[in-house]
C-alpha cells in the first residue's frame, strides 16, 4: 500500500533538501544542482510546507539542519541512492534480470572471477554487479541482492546455503623452505608467522592442533588473503591459507607447502540473502550455478 501523496514529496525538492543539507549551504547546493539560490530555496520551502515540518533554522545568511531535518536528510540520502542505483542498473540492463552481489575481495578475485564468464554465457540476460567487502553485509541498509561471505552462516534477517568448507595449509616460499627445513609442527615457530585479522587465533588453533607450543604466537599482521600471500611468495614468512586460493601459486611453485598439515576451520564460505529476494530470478540462477561450480547439493 502506498502512503499518502503528502508524504511523497517531488524528487527535485528531495534533491534540493539533500544537497542544501550535506553542504549547508543553499548558494553550494544552487551550484551543484545548476539552479539559482531562489529556485533551491522554493523547492525546500514547499518541501516544509508539504511535510509541515521545519528542516531548517534560517539564521541571516546561514542555514542549519533542525534534529528532525538531519534524520531526515540521512534517510532522504539513502532513497536518493537507492532510486540512482535502480536507474544504474536498469540502463545497464533494460530487460531486468540484475544481481547485486557482495563478496570477500580474495574469494571474489581468486575463485569466483575466473569462473565468471562460464555463468554469463548460460545466462546472457544477467547483469552481476560485484561489491568487494571484508565487513559483515546488511541488508536492510544496503542495495544488495546477495552476498558471499565467511561464517557459521547464523546471520539474523538472512537465509544461507553453505559454498564450501575451508582447509588451510601453511604455504611460505621455497627460499624460506630451503633456509628452515621444517621438519616437524614445532619448526614452524623458528619461521616468522604471518596472521589474517579474519581468523586471529588460526596458528594457535593449528599449532595445538599438531601438538605443537601454541604460547606467544607473534608475527605480521594482514586484512586480506591476497596480501598476505603475497608476502609469503617474498619470503617474509609461513602464512596458514586456504588451499583453494593459492592453487595458482602452488601449482607454479611460487608457494610450497611448509608441512603437508592441512586445518579445517570451523567457519566455511556462504552464499546469504534476504528473505524478500529469495524469489530473485538472477538470484535463484546464480545460486544454483555456483552449487554445480562448488559440487554442493541444496538444502
Amino acid at each position: 500500500m502506498l502512503a499518502p501523496r503528502r508524504f511523497l514529496p517531488p524528487t527535485s525538492h528531495l534533491q534540493a533538501f539533500e544537497a542544501a543539507a550535506r553542504t549547508g549551504s543553499i548558494t553550494a547546493a544552487a551550484r551543484e544542482l545548476a539552479l539559482t539560490q531562489s529556485a533551491v530555496s522554493r523547492q525546500i520551502k514547499a518541501l516544509e510546507d508539504q511535510l509541515e515540518v521545519e528542516l531548517f533554522i534560517r539564521e541571516r545568511q546561514t542555514i542549519r539542519l533542525t534534529p528532525g531535518g538531519e534524520a531526515y536528510a540521512r534517510e532522504v540520502r539513502d532513497a536518493l541512492k537507492k532510486i540512482s542505483t535502480a536507474s544504474l542498473n536498469l540502463r545497464a540492463n533494460p530487460f531486468g534480470g540484475t544481481l547485486n552481489l557482495a563478496v570477500l575481495p580474495t574469494f571474489g578475485a581468486r575463485w569466483l572471477a575466473p569462473r565468471l564468464p562460464a555463468f554469463l554465457s548460460q545466462h546472457p540476460g544477467t547483469t552481476l554487479n560485484l561489491i568487494t567487502r571484508l565487513s559483515l553485509f546488511d541488508f536492510r541498509q544496503e542495495a544488495i541482492d546477495a552476498a558471499i561471505h565467511h561464517g557459521t552462516g547464523d546471520w539474523p534477517g538472512a537465509q544461507t546455503q553453505i559454498l564450501r568448507e575451508e582447509y588451510v595449509v601453511p604455504a611460505c616460499s621455497p627460499a624460506l623452505l630451503e633456509r628452515y627445513r621444517f621438519e616437524t609442527p614445532t619448526d614452524i615457530r623458528k619461521a616468522p608467522l604471518l596472521h589474517i585479522t579474519t581468523r586471529p587465533d588460526a596458528w594457535e588453533r593449528w599449532l595445538r592442533q599438531n601438538d605443537a607450543p601454541a604460547e606467544h604466537v607473534q608475527g605480521m599482521l594482514f586484512d586480506q588473503f591476497a596480501t598476505m600471500a603475497q608476502m609469503a611468495r617474498a619470503g617474509l614468512g609461513v602464512a596458514l591459507l586456504p588451499d583453494f586460493l593459492i592453487e595458482e601459486e602452488l601449482r607454479t611453485g611460487q608457494l610450497v607447502r611448509a608441512l603437508d598439515l592441512q586445518m579445517k576451520n570451523a567457519e566455511a564460505y556462504y552464499l546469504a540473502w534476504p528473505e524478500d529476494r529469495a524469489d530473485h530470478p538472477p538470484l535463484i540462477a546464480f545460486r544454483d550455478w555456483l552449487l554445480t561450480e562448488t559440487d554442493v547439493d541444496i538444502l
